[in-house]
């Protein structure tokens, strides 16, 4: 009996292994697509990933590995740990079964193309561009809200792939309480005598700048034994496996904010997927809790520890001696400032950590009306510059620093935008949680001492893998679930003192 259960369960590994495998085959093609794929190449590497796809599918709901969850689930001698991954396996497999290979094709040759098309439009700065194959893209999603299934909104289907028992409610009850308080401190801001950062937007070459990113990431943790990073479009991570995590970042030569935070949040979520335990590839367990959680990662560690006046306190003077001429007589205080500076703007990527969420608000609302229907592709430019003047009091002087600036449509990532908000109040409340366990972490970031911050993450956030949902995480992490005041009151303690509110 014993050994037919041990049989058994091996083979439900062995499953998931192989589907692991062909999963992380198709994510290398998607990192060529983005880095290195030459121009002819676009058709046939769509057809290639549409094609993996549809395998990947084919053997997440194949009869067999549905038996196989089934018997397990009636055993009483797994283990707890054992029996939520094979509870989490049959969640996925009964999800998987509702598509048919036929959607999944279809899906993933739309985003292949809308990628494409993406790309161009950039090129060109104008929206028309992507409108065509965005509108099939977005004509698919809602198809697959009604695959999914979902109560009250349709939009709720899509949310709850990122994170999951996210809901419209949950989100349009937490920005009503978030945005007017966002909105006091903004204005209170505005009063107050602007700090400056024009010391960012000097000429920086672009050699020099990689050199400082590659220096800095390797300084938080990055393993360049099982990792790399890339050139690209938009900055994103990969992970084939926690011994091979690929981070790119983008570099202007004119704003030197750009590559740094972006190579920073990277690098976050770099951590996270190097952290995941290496016994448990394939499975529930050594996979990432959810999107909010990962955001939680980048976000604690590009503005909680990367824009820390504590973290410069190390890293200045490295900086300067990268960049004698911009940097040799701006002292750390201003430095400190500038890089803190609140100043509402067009780009979401370098927003500050006040205004960041305006633009997360803007987006959530977009996919909403689009998701319901109630707004369709061709809407979309006049929503986000009217919506961008409203909130923002910023004028859109074209669609490629407007609505074509985030990837995430052209990759069908809909409901992927508000894990950013909610990143951002898991990471507020774990540095808090973190401050309070490990005894002098900030005087520890102060001399670039950064691996036991890393070590308390790992033991509480990366080694749960997906056992646990956001929530438990974080109960277990801090102690409750999450509070928004944590984050809330992060933002008035540094901006109070910052502008002498």
């Amino acid at each position: 009996m014993i050994l037919r259960f041990m049989a058994t369960y091996e083979q439900y590994k062995k499953h998931l292994i192989k589907i692991a495998d062909l999963k992380n085959a198709l994510a290398v093609l998607q990192w060529d697509q983005e880095i290195y794929l030459p121009l002819k190449g676009a058709g046939l590497r769509g057809q290639q990933m549409a094609t993996l796809s549809e395998q990947v599918h084919l053997l997440s709901t194949e009869e067999q590995f549905g038996n196989i969850l089934q018997d397990l689930l009636k055993k009483d001698i797994l283990t707890a740990f054992e029996k939520k991954n094979v509870e989490l396996s049959w969640e996925d497999y009964s999800k998987q079964k509702r598509y048919s290979p036929d959607f999944v094709r279809l899906l993933s040759e739309t985003i292949s193309r809308s990628f494409h098309s993406w790309i161009e439009a950039r090129k060109l700065r104008s929206f028309e561009r992507f409108e065509k194959d965005l509108d099939e893209l977005i004509r698919l999603k809602r198809q697959e809200t009604g695959i999914l299934g979902y109560q009250t909104h349709p939009y709720n289907a899509l949310l709850n792939e990122y994170e999951k028992g996210c809901t419209v409610a949950l989100l349009d009850k937490t920005f009503h309480e978030l945005r007017p308080a966002l909105q006091s401190l903004l204005n209170s801001i505005m009063t107050c005598e602007q700090v400056s950062d024009a010391f960012l937007h000097q000429f920086y070459p672009k050699q020099q700048q990689w050199d400082f990113g590659m220096d800095l990431i390797r300084q938080l943790g990055f393993d360049f034994e099982a990792g790399r990073q890339d050139l690209s479009e938009h900055p994103f991570t990969t992970s084939f496996n926690k011994n091979d995590v690929r981070i790119t970042t983008r570099i202007d030569e004119h704003n030197f904010g750009s590559m740094t935070w972006s190579c920073i949040h990277e690098t976050g979520h770099a951590l996270y997927e190097q952290g995941l335990p290496e016994s448990e590839y394939g499975l529930p367990s050594g996979e990432f809790a959810s999107l909010g959680i990962h955001e939680s990662q980048s976000r604690l560690w590009e503005n909680s520890v990367g824009r820390s006046l504590s973290f410069w306190n190390h890293q200045y003077p490295r900086l300067q001696a990268f960049f004698p001429e911009q940097l040799g007589t701006i002292a750390l205080s201003d430095f400190y400032k500038g890089i803190n500076i609140v100043k509402p703007s067009l780009i979401r990527t370098e927003a500050d950590e006040l205004t960041y969420h305006f633009h997360i608000m803007i987006r959530y609302e977009l996919e909403k009306s689009l998701i319901e229907g109630s707004l369709s592709a061709h809407d979309i430019p006049a929503f986000w510059n009217e919506a961008y003047e409203k909130y923002l009091g910023q004028k859109v002087p074209d669609d490629k620093i407007g609505c074509l600036q985030d990837v995430h449509w052209s990759h069908g990532s809909f409901g992927y935008f508000p894990t950013y908000s909610l990143g951002s109040f898991y990471a507020a409340q774990f540095f808090v949680a973190a401050q309070k366990q490990i005894p002098g972490l900030v005087s520890q970031i102060m001399s670039g001492q950064t691996e036991n911050l890393l070590q308390w993450l790992g033991q509480r956030i990366y080694q749960s893998g997906r056992l646990f949902t956001s929530e438990e995480l974080c109960l277990k992490a801090t102690g409750e679930t999450l509070n928004i005041q944590y984050f809330l009151q992060y933002l008035l303690d540094k901006y109070r003192k910052m502008y002498d509110l």
